[in-house]
């Protein structure tokens, strides 16, 4: 089976689940230990109608099949398996940026850092290699997608085929002509695992992480996710054994904010640099209720005209947008509900009768984020649902004023948010620019926003850190940012938490000169019992002396939560060169607390810096998602379908109930189970399990710990032909 999944670009978005009509299915094998090329064919022997695609021995251990899903499930008997993982589908999403981040201060202090003698692969797309901007830096690369040597960005006439999106990713690092990227002199290796509109598999990322593991490139960047929160998936280990290769790997942490527990795979690697998306200095577009001095946000769209306007103006009724409804909306603003016809069409609907303006309230709860097909005249924006209820609620036509604010140092509400079910992991670790970041198109330059774009600064800071400190590892440069790096706050001047922005937003031209360094740069105390009267938990942290003098080092005692204890070391100094291990422990009295999870930062003093080390613990089963990642495809057999779903902490209950779409009408359930194990569920579902031939609302539910999760989306299930 092959899971829809995104690389977190705006401009894109993720497509409903659909039906495959593929027979034959591709899984990634992972061997318990490594085994030879006639090893593995002997052990495929008894299967003859499972075929052996590729062999992996860097990036992980294992290999890959196709076949049926039954077949492939027959490999469970051998002992040498560890995991039979299902291949994924990827599909493309979609120089204040450089200042902000401290890249123009450390050209300006030292001139020869700019990256020079340092690799990035870039994972992606592949690359326009022939734009003036990155043609210099362009040092070769491999197609794993159509199996060779030329990682050219996917050119077509085809609507929806050509793609952009790794151009746009390597300018961001190396470009180095009408505009600079972070590290304008590093090397870029494409491995284009990404092909026509944007689609890939496991198989292709993997493929490509191996290749770039034999390349021995220094960094490696993955623009790239899915919307499965789970440490274990076969990329975020690939990333893992990288890491250990002494490979630095940065990953998108995704766009599925701002809810917590969103942060997707590879970005839930724990070894990889996860990066979430700050706002970079920019005017942000306010709607102000002028009689209740209440402003409200506007997320423009992608490929919207600037909203510009400061005068008041009138807000209107203009219901789906469609023709008939926005009549009334010469001159005006149109309050338009998402649905039905797609953003453009609203738009183009508006501007066709004369309003100034179009907001986009959502049609379920929560914002989003969403792109312009086509060049419209007018400026488009977006709102959540409850902020346009609250619209409607409070009687339109109404008087607003658009006004405009300088906005920096925000996180982005599309960023995904952690921390990562099972592991309870800090993610992401640190946050970068990522909106209306401009770089390279093939064929000229554009601006775009996504983790997507933030991922490639902090490749590229790597870059400069690794050419000035050239025998620092993997976790060193990542500790090296996380430390240096700059915690952001809200509106209203609260911190945002640890499991938001990790460390903070990076600052490459501190964390180049970084005296001091403590391993590991974030750290998670584990999950607590409530029936525990108290529970301590420790962690240990090497802090090392990078600096050329003697160094005093101070714990600052964290801020005091009734029912939490706190024992942090004594003060004490380092030699240059010199490393001490120390432990810090927390003492919990559960019943203290009501929250389900709790996060903070362990402060370091060292001399007049001070470092920061994140950090978050969870009590009991905390509030994270218990189903994700649902898809349902036709099976190997006609007639037959089969299933996939993501249960990070397992389920006491499981299933999936089906209702009639004209109705809501219950009509049964298409499977249920008890006592499923944690992790990728996949299953069969027999002809005679499925409903008359129709559309329906598909509701898949999980319960453990008496709390209950779902998740809804629409299938369609069709006369097959009898064979």
């Amino acid at each position: 089976m092959k899971r829809l999944l995104v690389l977190v670009l705006f401009g894109m978005v993720l497509l409903p689940a659909g039906i495959r009509a593929d027979d034959a299915s591709v899984a990634i094998i992972i061997l318990k230990s490594p085994q030879s090329e006639q090893q593995i064919k002997e052990l495929l022997k008894p299967f003859p109608n499972v075929k052996l695609r590729r062999i992996f021995r860097e990036a992980i251990t294992g290999f890959s099949v196709e076949g049926s899903q039954a077949a492939i499930a027959g490999l469970n008997q051998s002992h040498e398996i560890l995991a039979i993982s299902p291949v994924n589908n990827y599909q493309a999403e979609m120089e204040e940026n450089v200042k902000i981040i401290g890249g123009e201060e450390v050209r300006r202090l030292n001139r020869t850092l700019t990256g020079k003698g340092i690799t990035v692969g870039v994972i992606d797309t592949g690359i326009d290699y022939t734009h003036p901007d990155l043609r210099a830096n362009f040092h070769g690369g491999h197609d794993l997608v159509d199996g060779d040597d030329d990682p050219m960005e996917t050119k077509s006439n085809a609507p929806g085929k050509s793609t952009l999106h790794g151009t746009h990713v390597a300018g961001i690092i190396a470009a180095n002509g009408k505009i600079k990227g972070v590290a304008p002199d590093a090397k870029i290796i494409a491995y284009r695992a990404l092909g026509p509109g944007g689609s890939g598999t496991t198989e292709q990322v993997l493929a490509a992480i191996e290749q770039a593991i034999k390349d021995k490139v220094d960094i490696v960047n993955l623009s790239l996710g899915d919307e499965i929160n789970g440490p274990d998936l076969p990329i975020s280990l690939a990333l893992n054994r990288a890491v250990d290769k002494g490979m630095i790997a940065v990953a998108a942490a995704g766009n599925a904010g701002p809810n917590n527990w969103t942060v997707g795979s590879p970005g839930t690697a724990a070894k990889a640099i996860s990066v979430g998306a700050s706002t970079p200095t920019m005017e942000v577009p306010t709607l102000l209720i002028e009689e209740k001095r209440q402003k409200i946000r506007i997320e423009p769209l992608t490929g919207s005209r600037n909203w510009t306007t400061e005068r008041s103006v009138e807000l209107v009724d203009g219901g789906l947008g469609t023709k008939k409804e926005v009549t009334h909306a010469a001159g005006k603003i149109a309050l338009i509900k998402r649905g039905g016809l797609s953003f453009t069409e609203k738009a183009k609907n508006a501007a066709a009768a004369g309003a100034v303006g179009v907001l986009i309230y959502n049609n379920t709860s929560g914002g989003f984020t969403g792109n312009l097909q086509e060049l419209v005249t007018i400026p488009v924006g977006s709102l959540s649902k409850g902020v346009g209820d609250f619209l409607k609620k409070h009687g339109l036509p109404l008087t607003v004023r658009l006004e405009m604010e300088v906005e920096k140092d925000r996180l982005a509400d599309f960023s995904s948010r952690g921390p990562v079910t099972v592991t309870w992991d800090v993610k992401p670790d640190v946050v970068a620019p990522g909106v209306a970041i401009e770089s390279t198109v093939p064929g000229g330059y554009l601006a775009l926003k996504g983790t997507s774009m933030a991922a490639p600064h902090v490749a590229g800071a790597c870059a400069l850190i690794k050419e000035a400190h050239p025998d620092w590892t993997p976790a060193e440069v990542k500790a090296a940012l996380m430390n240096t790096a700059k915690p952001l706050r809200k509106n209203g001047g609260d911190d945002y938490h640890a499991y938001e922005q990790g460390a903070g937003r990076i600052q490459v031209d501190k964390a180049v000169k970084a005296g001091t360094l403590v391993l590991p740069s974030s750290v998670q105390f584990g999950k607590f019992q409530l029936a525990d009267s108290l529970h301590r938990h420790k962690a240990y942290l090497l802090v090392e002396n990078k600096s050329g003098v003697r160094q005093r080092y101070s714990f600052a005692v964290p801020e005091r939560r009734d029912g939490l204890l706190w024992k942090v070391p004594l003060p004490f100094t380092l030699a240059p060169g010199e490393k001490r291990e120390v432990e810090v422990e927390i003492a919990v009295e559960p019943e203290f607390f009501r929250k389900k999870i709790y996060d903070g930062a362990i402060r370091l003093l060292a001399g007049a810096e001070e470092i920061r080390i994140p950090y978050v613990y969870v009590l009991e089963e905390p509030d994270y998602p218990r189903v994700m990642g649902f898809e349902l495809t036709k099976g190997d057999q006609p007639g037959t379908y089969r299933y996939e779903v993501y249960l990070p902490g397992g389920a006491e209950e499981f299933g999936i109930a089906l209702f009639s779409q004209a109705d809501y009408r219950f009509v049964g359930y298409l499977d249920t189970d008890r006592n499923v194990k944690k992790g990728l569920l996949s299953k069969q579902i027999a002809r005679e399990k499925l409903p008359p031939p129709g559309t329906y609302v598909v509701k898949v539910f999980a319960k453990k710990a008496q709390k209950e999760d779902r998740l809804e989306t629409t299938v369609m299930f069709g006369k097959e032909k009898e064979e």
